[in-house]
């Protein structure tokens, strides 16, 4: 079987499974459209192969301290944490850095092997570790409908200032029709062929119980009550071995 490249190729694949050209599968086009939209919107939703970790830097303007939020992409569909650029800590330059003297100071016992870096390891989380208690982690709220990031604080205070950098953990969609092996993800396959098939089924609603020439009835119930259970099926098993847990994302 040849990979699946394309939208169009997903909704070829998917009628021949229901029978086409062999039966007419009597879904209109639009309502085709409509199906893989919605299996999309769904894997987007939950499956983990839906989307990717990365950063997003904002440069900040003076209409988001007079907003008070930043904007974020629509693609974004988690925000996992909020960095500060600056650090109480690491604001020093060169030689004044808390850092590189501590490096320095212990520079002799790294080279008679009198220490080791567990010690500079554990001294660099103790001090990331003052820093957190006086001076904490913003605390933000990412509103996905709004596509914006409310950071808790008084911009007019200077908290968040015109010309700083925002750096946040992200968690994006994967755009389709720039990544198209997603047409050809097996849970895509199989939740579109589903939903054509409840709305083939749910068409034929209308007819169920016409008796047609040669004695055939039409059991439209019987095909909208089987994919109603497939997709069923693929929703729990999505959610079990797919979806990242809601904590996860808690930043």
């Amino acid at each position: 079987m040849a990979v699946i490249t394309s939208r169009d190729g997903l909704i070829e694949y998917c009628l021949r499974r229901l029978g086409e050209p062999v039966l007419e599968v009597n879904v209109d086009v639009d309502q085709v459209e409509d199906k893989v939209d919605d299996a999309l919107q769904l894997y987007r939703e939950f499956h983990s192969d839906a989307t990717i970790k990365t950063y997003m830097s904002h440069l900040v303007t003076a209409e988001d301290v007079a907003n008070q939020y930043i904007p974020i992409s629509s693609d974004v569909v988690y925000l996992s944490a909020l960095f500060p650029v600056a650090s109480s800590f690491g604001t020093g330059q060169g030689m004044f850095d808390i850092r590189y003297q501590m490096f320095l100071n212990n520079m002799g016992d790294f080279m008679s092997f009198a220490g080791d870096l567990n010690y500079f390891y554990q001294m660099r989380q103790y001090l990331s570790l003052i820093d957190q208690q006086l001076h904490g982690r913003p605390q933000v709220h990412f509103s996905r409908r709004q596509n914006r990031l409310y950071i808790e604080g008084d911009f007019n205070d200077g908290d968040i200032r015109e010309g700083s950098y925002l750096v946040a953990e992200v968690y994006s969609i994967i755009d389709e029709t720039q990544h198209s092996s997603v047409y050809n993800d097996m849970f895509i396959k199989n939740y579109v062929t589903s939903l054509i098939k409840q709305q083939w089924g749910m068409n034929m609603l209308k007819f169920e119980g016409v008796q047609l020439p040669g004695g055939v009835t039409i059991n439209g119930r019987q095909y909208y009550d089987d994919a109603t259970q497939e997709l069923q099926a693929l929703e729990e098993k999505m959610r079990s071995e797919h979806e990242l847990p809601p904590d996860f994302f808690v930043g």
